[in-house]
Formats: structure tokens, C-alpha cells, sequence
């Protein structure tokens, strides 16, 4: 019953809310656009490419090394994760800004090189790695950890203990985190690095569909061979050999660094405080001048918090929808391979370049962006709900009718992994949602990429800070809110 109050509540919410949204169709021939588009992908000219191979390589460089150096950097912070409520608090500051946004910061400092396609991935992977880690570690049985002598340090009861049991899921989740490291190094490319997506952008935006599919295949390909190429007797070979396509590295200057840190992304009146000033209050009422400077916030938080909510309950609804297809027990055969094919391309494109073509399709608005949202993540939701389904022994006296079977046997079962699914993803999509802001959209991703722009670091840092706030707020009440299931430990989950 909870769970069926939380559903309800949460479609409710989006019924409610959804007519104050901007959720306009705003493109004159929306299906005309979508047939060419279709036709793009249905037949593609590799022939047109410039220089693919070179785009490929840099995309897979760049998630294999920002994926390596995040769990390099993530794993010894995971053995105090526990004890350091300061660690804690940072890990999740840096894991709530997205890689967009973190290169939009790294550029201003190392330009369109490695360094910042690198730094970008690996800041918040490294946070994200920190706080898995430890809980795989907190999640394993004590008997062998506390049969070693008492006075053993932290590392070797790692080293002895914790590392031989845990290693099977730590090295899942790594899989899985280089999995979605390649969607976040072809993400990249909407901000200038030559990785597959700044192909694919320039390709959509400028009509040469055809262009566009093909290397939309090869993104494809390129995830669904990940077994085969990413296998882990490979990765070190590949490695290796991609420290020579990585570059270029710039030549920074330490003191334009320095400036940067220090003076660049803070507000002026902080930067020039002192004694004094804290002391004569000029240092609030130029703080205050200096807030009045910002853009009106309350539309851009609102929109933010609105897509967010429609995005949530729109995955829930998509899920819900696909499962039961793609699942043994209620789907048929071809239903189970149609809709095994479209959680894989839905899961499979990146959420932003899905929200760019539903944008060239629909025009600028929440619409194209909840789609997106909701299309991506309720096809995660769906595909792990599909699974855990097919893994449920049916007894004997199961009804005979599918609808009897998914209604009375299988959704009791599914349903609270499936919400524990669903609030795992929620503060993934506030992360998502803030960075369609750079697509037009009227979120708070909108003034981060356009202070960036017009080189107001303070601001575009303040903002920043702002989403990675909301992002905590709401992965603090998605937690409250989810259920406990034990389809939540899959390592994909999270």
C-alpha cells in the first residue's frame, strides 16, 4: 500500500503540475522531420564521415582513463567514507555537479585539451566511486573481518579481508561506471572536445541525417561489442595504447591558474574583504549588491524542480509500460525482442542527445527535455525490472492468463525494486535536467552555460554550487523515500 500511495502520489503530482510547464509544440512540421531523421538511421553513409576513427578512439581514451583514474582516486577515499562526515559531504558536491558542467569549468582554464575532458569525468567519478566502494565494503560479512588480530591496521584488513570478497562487485560496478563514462565522454563533444558527440551535434544541427545514423551506429556498436573489446585481459593493452592518441596538453600557466582558483570564481566583494570591511558590514550589503546582479532565479529553479518531478514520474510510467513486454513470463516472443531493442537504444543514447533530437523534432520547450528524461531513464528502469522478473521461479499453481501472472504474481515481487529503481534514478535526473538547460532549455543549466559564456565565472560557479545544493536536497529525500529491495543491489543500480 505505501508503494501504490507513492505511485499515485507521484503521477497525481505530475497531472497536477505538469499544465504549468512550457510543454508547447512549437516546430511547423514536427513528422516530417522525424521521416527524415528515421531515414538517416535506417540508411546510413559511413561514406561521409570525416574522420570517425579518430573521434572513436579519443572518446573511448577519454572514458577508459577518466573511469580508471576515478576509481583509482575513489577507492582509497571509500575506506574512510564511513568515518568522515566532511568527506562525505564533499563526495557529494562533486558527484552532483554533471561532467558537462564540470568541463564548462575546466575549459576556461585548460582549454579544448585532455586535461579537461580527463578532469571532467574523473572528479565526479571518483565521488561516485568513493561512496559505492564503501558501501559494497559496509555490505560484507564480518566473520572473516573480525577474525584478524585486533591490533591490524585499516589497509591490511582491506588488503586481507574486505578486498577478496568484495572484489567481484567492485570490479562489476567499474564496468559498469566505464559503460556510462563512454556516454558522458561522447557528451563531451557538445562543448567542443572532437570526442563522437561533437560530430553527431554539428551532423543533427545541420540537417545531414544520414551523416548523423551512421555514426549513431557506431556509437551503438561500439556499446554492444563492450564485451567483447572491453574485456579485462584487453583494457590494460588498450589503455596503454591510447596514452598516444590522448592530447593535446596545454601549457598552463600556474599564475592564471592561481587567479582562477582564487580570485576568478568567487564574488568580488569576498574576494577584496577584510577586517574591516566584515567589521563595518561593507562586506553583506556588497554581497547583497552583488546578488542583485544575478538572474532571476525563482522561473530557472522552478523549471528545474518541475522537469525534475515530470521526469521521475514519467520513468515510472515507462517502466511500468515496458517490463511486463520485455519479461518471459508475460511477454511473447516478439514482444520480448521489439522491446529488448528499444530499451536498448533508449538506455543506450545519451539523454542529452536524445533531448537534442526530440528538440530539432518539437522545438524549444520542457517537452522535448521531458521526453528524454523520461524515455532514458524509465528504459534503465525497465530493463533491470525485465531482468529481475526473468530470475522469479514461478510455483506451480501460477494463474494461467499473462495478465493474471504479471497482476498477481510477478508486480508484487517487482514493484518494490522497481521504486527502489526509480528513487535511485531521482537524483540522477536533477543532475540530467540542469544541464538541458544548455540546450535551451529554461532550467538553471540555462545561466550556468550562458554566465560561462559571457565569462561571469562568479556567477556560473555560484550557480553551481546552487545545483549541486538541489541535488543533495533531493537525493536526501529520494533516500528517505526508497523502498528497500534486493533488487537495489544490483551493481547497475546504482
Amino acid at each position: 500500500m505505501r508503494l501504490l500511495r507513492l505511485g499515485a502520489g507521484l503521477i497525481l503530482a505530475m497531472l497536477v503540475l505538469a499544465p504549468f510547464g512550457d510543454l508547447s509544440i512549437t516546430s511547423r512540421d514536427p513528422w516530417q522531420e522525424l521521416l527524415r531523421m528515421l531515414a538517416g538511421l535506417v540508411s546510413p553513409s559511413p561514406s561521409l564521415l570525416e574522420s570517425p576513427l579518430h573521434a572513436l578512439i579519443l572518446t573511448v581514451s577519454f572514458a577508459l582513463w577518466g573511469t580508471l583514474l576515478g576509481a583509482l582516486l575513489g577507492l582509497p577515499l571509500a575506506l574512510v567514507y564511513s568515518r568522515s562526515r566532511l568527506l562525505r559531504g564533499a563526495c557529494a558536491g562533486l558527484r552532483a555537479i554533471h561532467e558537462l558542467f564540470w568541463a564548462l569549468l575546466l575549459l576556461q582554464v585548460f582549454g579544448l585539451s585532455a586535461v579537461t575532458a580527463l578532469a571532467a569525468i574523473t572528479i565526479p567519478y571518483a565521488a561516485t566511486f568513493a561512496k559505492v566502494y564503501a558501501e559494497i565494503l559496509e555490505q560484507l560479512p564480518q566473520a572473516p573481518i573480525k577474525a584478524l588480530p585486533a591490533a591490524t591496521s585499516r589497509l591490511m584488513r582491506f588488503v586481507y579481508a574486505e578486498l577478496p570478497m568484495a572484489w567481484p562487485r567492485l570490479a562489476s560496478y567499474t564496468r559498469y561506471r566505464f559503460e556510462c563514462a563512454l556516454r558522458a565522454s561522447v557528451l563531451l563533444g557538445f562543448v567542443g572536445l572532437p570526442t563522437l558527440g561533437f560530430y553527431l551535434e554539428s551532423a543533427f544541427r545541420e540537417g545531414r541525417y544520414h551523416e548523423a545514423g551512421a555514426l549513431l551506429w557506431i556509437f551503438y556498436l561500439l556499446i554492444a561489442t563492450l564485451p567483447w573489446w572491453g574485456h579485462r585481459r584487453l583494457l590494460p593493452v588498450l589503455a596503454i595504447a591510447s596514452l598516444w592518441w590522448l592530447g593535446p596538453w596545454p601549457n598552463v600557466n600556474p599564475a592564471l591558474l592561481w587567479r582562477f582558483v582564487s580570485h576568478d570564481i568567487w564574488p568580488a566583494p569576498l574576494v577584496n574583504a577584510s577586517l574591516e570591511t566584515v567589521v563595518s558590514g561593507e562586506l553583506f550589503s556588497g554581497m547583497l549588491q552583488w546578488a542583485g546582479q544575478l538572474p532571476h532565479l525563482l522561473p530557472a529553479l522552478g523549471n528545474t524542480l518541475l522537469l525534475g518531478l515530470l521526469g521521475t514520474a514519467g520513468s515510472l510510467l515507462v517502466a511500468m509500460a515496458l517490463w511486463p513486454l520485455a519479461s518471459r513470463h508475460v511477454g511473447n516472443r516478439l514482444t520480448q525482442r521489439t522491446t529488448g531493442g528499444l530499451l536498448i537504444f533508449l538506455r543506450t543514447t545519451p539523454e542529452l542527445m536524445l533531448a537534442f533530437i526530440l528538440l530539432l523534432l518539437l522545438g524549444p520547450s520542457l517537452l522535448p527535455a521531458w521526453l528524454a528524461l523520461s524515455l532514458h531513464n524509465g528504459a534503465i528502469i525497465a530493463f533491470l525490472c525485465a531482468r529481475h522478473a526473468n530470475q522469479i521461479q514461478l510455483p506451480l499453481s501460477k494463474p494461467q492468463g499473462r495478465l493474471e501472472c504479471w497482476l498477481y504474481e510477478l508486480n508484487p515481487r517487482v514493484a518494490p525494486g522497481m521504486f527502489a529503481l526509480l528513487f535511485y534514478r531521482a537524483e540522477t535526473i536533477i543532475r540530467e535536467t540542469a544541464i538541458l538547460g544548455m540546450l535551451g532549455v529554461a532550467t538553471l543549466g540555462f545561466h550556468i552555460d550562458s554566465s560561462f559564456e559571457y565569462m561571469m565565472f562568479d556567477q556560473a560557479f555560484a550557480l553551481l554550487l546552487l545545483t549541486a545544493i538541489l541535488n543533495i536536497a533531493v537525493d536526501s529525500l529520494a533516500r528517505r523515500l526508497r523502498p528497500k529491495s534486493d533488487i537495489s543491489e544490483d551493481s547497475c543500480v546504482r
